[in-house]
C-alpha cells in the first residue's frame, strides 16, 4: 500500500501537479516546503485556480504578517476559535498546530477549539476572541459598545480592524476548505506537542 503522505491532497476538484504550476506559485510553495518540511494541502488545492491562489495568499499575508498590536500567536488563536465555530477541520488542525508553536503551549489549541472561555488565556485575549466570534457569527450586530469594550482592554482601533479582518478572511478560508473537502496534512497533528517522556529504565 502506498504511503499516505505520497497521495495528492483530498479535493473535489483537480489538484495540479507542482511541476505544472506557474513559476511564482512553485516558488511560493517551495518556500513553505523548505520551512515546514511538507506542502500544506491548502497550497495544492487552491492552486487549481492560480489567479485566486495569488489573491488569497496576498490577503493572507496582509492580515497575518503585518505589524500589529496583536501578536502572531493571538492571530492564530483567532483563526482556531472562529474556524471551530465554522466547523472547519482543516483550519482548526493546521492553525492549531501553528498556535501551539507560536504560544509555546501544547494544550492551547485543543482548549481553544472546544471552549476558549476555559482556555489558558488572558482576559484581554478572551475579549479579543469574544469579539472575533461576534464578527464570525453576527457581524451586522457589532456595536460601538463592542469597540469600547475592546479599547478598555488596550486594543487600538487598528487592532480591532485586525481582529475583524483575520476573522473575516478565515471565514472565507473555512468555506473554501469546506466545499472542496480539504483535509489537513497528517504532519499538523503532531506539531507543537510535548515530546514523549522517556520511560525510566528498570534497575534489577
Amino acid at each position: 500500500m502506498s504511503d499516505l503522505k505520497d497521495r495528492p491532497p483530498r479535493s473535489r476538484f483537480p489538484v495540479p501537479e507542482l511541476d505544472g504550476l506557474p513559476a511564482d506559485i512553485r516558488e511560493r510553495i517551495a518556500g513553505v516546503t523548505e520551512k515546514s518540511g511538507f506542502v500544506p494541502n491548502v497550497f495544492r488545492v487552491l492552486a487549481h485556480r492560480p489567479d485566486e491562489f495569488r489573491a488569497f495568499f496576498a490577503y493572507h499575508d496582509a492580515v497575518m504578517e503585518r505589524e500589529s498590536g496583536l501578536t502572531k500567536g493571538e492571530r492564530e488563536m483567532i483563526v482556531v476559535v472562529t474556524s471551530a465555530l465554522n466547523g472547519c477541520l482543516y483550519c482548526v488542525v493546521a492553525h492549531g498546530a501553528i498556535a501551539r508553536i507560536r504560544e509555546k503551549n501544547p494544550r492551547l489549541a485543543d482548549q481553544l477549539a472546544i471552549d476558549y472561555t476555559r482556555a489558558d488565556i488572558t482576559l484581554r485575549q478572551r475579549a479579543m476572541l469574544d469579539f472575533a466570534c461576534l464578527v464570525c457569527d453576527q457581524a451586522a450586530d457589532v456595536t460601538d459598545e463592542d469597540f469600547e469594550e475592546l479599547r478598555e482592554h488596550g486594543f487600538s482601533d487598528e487592532d480591532i480592524w485586525d481582529i475583524g479582518a483575520v476573522t473575516a478572511f478565515f471565514s472565507l478560508s473555512n468555506r473554501m476548505a469546506g466545499f472542496t473537502d480539504m483535509r489537513p496534512n497528517d504532519e499538523f497533528y503532531a506539531m507543537g506537542r510535548e515530546p514523549a517522556k522517556p520511560r525510566p529504565r528498570l534497575v534489577r
